[in-house]
């Protein structure tokens, strides 16, 4: 069997830019303000926010990222098998019968509760863990001190595991106001008090906790959202130490130009309806590629001008309003610049109700990525 073709719309105009010397900024604007001996993980889980796993990690790599961060045991597999040297932490759950392929391949996993030392069955080469600890995010973790402190005593007892890092998780820390933030990290650093060693990891910090807060007592951190150009929350925007350079573009192209008449309707439930005589366009892209139906009425630029997304997103197209024609190959810009103006994933997040992580996140692997480097 020939090998199967990349599962991409390469022959369809509508694609993703990533900018990947604006995420090598964001890296190198980072590290100016983490002391001496900080360590950047990047955090490329869920395709690099959908950006591109393999082009983010070789780009984040070469701006002196130290290692990555995963949500899931196959991304970290993904990235050994890519030839990635770099630690890999697994912060997600993984099976039990999986740990000792972790362990082969050097990739360190997440320990949060007492039963993962129930049955385990590991090669002879050692099992790096981190051990978390929930200090008021309620995810995964260890909640008590007498949990962590048994875990770390099964873990240094027995030869099959290293012991490379402790970490935990902030709630808040894309906002303001700080006082569960500071609660958080008082009961995380009262438990490294109690420890007779630290591993060689020890780390707190996201994205929104690099930005905003010193790293003196930690020396790693994991930069995920911040590493994309993008803010962690849009109240802290105003308060950011530096200007993030966001990484990803959308484009795409229109696909038929229409003249509506007065009466006439869109898209499926015929729930627009014109009101007079206009120019439509429809283009290549719906909600299978991340562009969801809640998307209708939002604004695309078309030649540095507004366009109002009309009736129904579909599943592959949807439907633009025109200020006037325009041939058919125009370039629609759904995130990026056109012109004087820009359209942001922060942007169709606040349109949406939702965060940016969200809009990048959420498209789909047919859209193809191209790189600009």
């Amino acid at each position: 069997m020939s090998e199967l073709r990349t599962y991409t719309g390469v022959h369809r105009p509508t694609w993703i830019e990533v900018d990947l010397k604006a995420i090598q900024a964001n890296i190198q604007n980072e590290q100016q303000l983490l002391p001496e001996g900080t360590g950047i993980f990047a955090v490329v889980k869920a395709n690099a926010y959908g950006h591109g796993i393999l082009e983010v990690a070789k780009a984040a790599e070469q701006a002196g990222a130290t290692g990555f961060c995963v949500a899931i045991l196959d991304e970290a597999l993904y990235l050994r098998e890519a030839g990635f040297t770099c630690p890999i932490l697994v912060l997600g759950a993984i099976f039990k019968e999986d740990v000792a392929l972790a362990a082969e391949q050097e990739i360190s996993i997440t320990v949060y509760n007492e039963e993962f030392f129930e049955g385990l069955s590991l090669p002879d080469k050692p099992l790096k863990v981190h051990v978390k600890v929930d200090t008021g995010m309620g995810r995964l973790g260890f909640q008590t001190e007498k949990e962590v402190l048994y875990a770390i005593e099964q873990i240094e007892a027995d030869p099959r595991f290293e012991f490379e890092g402790i970490y935990t998780h902030f709630a808040t820390a894309d906002q303001k106001e700080t006082s569960y933030f500071e609660t958080q990290l008082q009961k995380f650093r009262s438990i490294l008090l109690r420890l007779s060693r630290k591993p060689r990891y020890v780390h707190a910090a996201n994205s929104a906790t690099a930005l905003l807060h010193t790293q003196a007592d930690f020396n790693m951190i994991r930069l995920g959202i911040a590493m994309y150009g993008l803010s962690p929350s849009v109240e802290i925007e105003d308060i950011l130490p530096y200007t993030l350079q966001p990484a990803l573009s959308l484009y795409t192209q229109i696909a038929q130009v229409k003249k509506l008449q007065s009466g006439d309707h869109v898209s499926y439930g015929a729930t627009y309806e014109a009101e007079q005589e206009e120019w439509v366009a429809t283009l290549p892209i719906g909600y299978a590629d991340g562009i969801l139906r809640r998307f209708s009425g939002y604004e695309v630029l078309v030649d540095g001008r507004p366009a109002e997304i009309i009736g129904r997103v579909c599943m592959d197209q949807i439907i633009i309003r025109l200020d006037r024609y325009y041939p058919v190959g125009t370039v629609v810009t759904i995130i990026g610049r056109s012109g004087r103006l820009k359209r942001t994933a922060t942007d169709a997040a606040e349109y949406l109700g939702t965060i940016n992580y969200e809009i990048t996140c959420a498209l789909s692997a047919r859209v193809p990525r191209k790189y600009m480097d």
